[in-house]
């Protein structure tokens, strides 16, 4: 196999801080993270020098991400994909540690798929953002529907409340994110400032809101974690009192979530230049901040709230939409569609008797 297409190019630029590649060896972690207008699943782990490894590949609006040392989960434009280590235990392909190979797609639609997650009995959960509810998916069909929020009253092609974010608890569906609570078509623009909320999918019930456009929620270490998106703030939600409280700002807006050990990973990206991401709290921040909004990845110590390492793109990538860990790797690369290098790696196995 030819060696893998030059990853860098001229109008792409990622800087780390100046600890974080000892950051991802002493956590023993690889990153994944995927990038929506651009399209592209970048890779993030460590070269044999100690350097950043930065591997690229291009799937249409990759937005959804899940993984697992051997496995990832991606959503595209109309597509949910399967990719599956082709490596054994121990096996180095070109100096990579595992190599992803996209072997399963569901053709699902552009249903505007979002967060994804696996449950107790193996089952892809997706956020079906399209016809704003939860869904898996199907063998025959697009999606089959699993819940739906309490003011959703049909199931309709029209993106009624932006559903977005999904948090898993006991490796079930337990907490949603949704941009607004409203029941009619693209309704969820009006509501953009504040009209964001939070959902319990066992009670069937509103349990937070007042939020600017909520993303990624994630239950660790015994929190209900979610990003602010809209204000730029990472923190969590006291189910107590129902109440939102800020732990980090970030000088961009937040998607994506991940966690290790006693740290937080967070996608930011810079706002887009429409109507639907200007006039937000975040533009207040970064102005009484003195800031700019930035797009790439940092790193909070949750034991303190501070920012300890970052990721840093500039050029061609202006914003990112999910991001995850992949504990136990060191260096992984993927296959794409846009080479012929998928032609010729063949794996295979040998039926039980």
């Amino acid at each position: 196999m030819p060696n893998p297409p030059q990853q860098d190019t001229p109008q792409l630029e990622l800087t780390g801080s100046r600890q974080f590649p000892e950051w991802l060896a002493e956590q023993g972690v690889s990153l994944a993270f995927t990038t929506y207008q651009t399209g592209k699943l970048f890779l993030i782990g460590l070269q044999p020098n100690g350097r950043l490894s930065i591997f690229e590949r291009t799937f249409n609006r990759a937005m959804g991400l899940y993984a697992t040392p051997d496995r990832l989960y991606m959503s595209s434009l109309y597509q949910l994909w399967q990719f599956e280590n082709a490596l054994d235990a121990g096996q180095i392909h070109q100096g990579y540690d595992r190599l992803y190979v996209p072997q399963i797609g569901y053709t699902t639609g552009d249903i505007d798929t979002h967060d994804i997650a696996i449950d107790e009995s193996n089952r892809v959960v997706f956020v079906n953002t399209l016809f704003s509810c939860l869904g898996t998916v199907s063998e025959r069909y697009s999606f089959v529907a699993l819940w739906q929020p309490p003011f959703i009253s049909k199931l309709a092609a029209e993106d009624r409340c932006h559903l977005n974010g999904l948090a898993m608890e006991n490796n079930q569906p337990r907490y949603v994110t949704a941009v607004s609570s409203t029941d009619v078509a693209d309704g969820w623009r009006d509501r953009r400032h504040n009209g964001g909320c939070v959902i319990d999918v066992v009670s069937n019930e509103v349990i937070l809101s007042g939020l600017s456009m909520p993303h990624s929620p994630r239950v660790y270490q015994n929190k209900l974690w979610v990003l602010n998106s809209g204000a730029g703030y990472f923190g969590y939600v006291d189910l107590q009192r129902g109440s939102f409280e800020p732990v980090t700002f970030c000088p961009g807006y937040l998607r994506g979530l991940a966690f290790i050990g006693d740290f937080a990973v967070v996608g930011l990206s810079k706002p887009r230049h429409n109507k639907t991401f200007t006039g937000l709290p975040l533009d207040e921040a970064l102005a009484a901040k003195d800031a700019e909004a930035r797009c790439g990845l940092q790193v909070i110590d949750l034991r303190t709230g501070d920012i300890v390492h970052w990721l840093r793109i500039e050029g061609m990538i202006e914003e990112l939409y999910d991001v995850a860990i992949i504990p136990g790797v060191r260096r992984p690369m993927a296959l794409g569609f846009k080479t012929d290098e998928i032609r010729r790696v063949i794996t295979f196995d040998f039926a039980s008797s």
